[in-house]
């Protein structure tokens, strides 16, 4: 089954410096929805994240999965950890794994 980067989530401190940086270097449009977070929009069909205010900074890419349960089993059969487990956020069903090095992804099935 193949499992696209759907989603990204791009951390760091300073929010308006961040909308600011993404939005004149990349054209991207950002939509604030309220305090440390932020929709992003990318053009050409290119996948859509948020960008997050958090005191360290990160990116985290989110993966589509067609069953999420068995998704998760396999990441930690492949040596990765649950750090989120299965939550409906009421849009999609999300799960996130690090990977063995400590890397978070972020699992997403669709609630179709």
């Amino acid at each position: 089954m193949p499992s696209p980067i759907v989603h990204f989530d791009i951390m760091g401190a300073e929010e308006s410096e961040q909308h600011r940086f993404y939005a004149e270097l990349f054209g991207w449009v950002v939509k604030p929805q309220g305090p440390g977070y932020a929709l992003v929009t990318t053009p050409d069909g290119g996948p859509n994240g948020s960008l997050v205010e958090a005191e360290n900074s990160g990116v985290t890419i989110g993966v589509a999965v067609p069953d999420l349960g068995a998704a998760v089993d396999r990441a930690v059969e492949q040596g990765g950890t649950v750090t989120m487990p299965p939550t409906d956020n009421g849009w999609v069903v999300k799960a996130q794994v690090a990977d063995p090095a400590g890397n978070l992804l972020t699992l997403i099935q669709s609630r179709d």
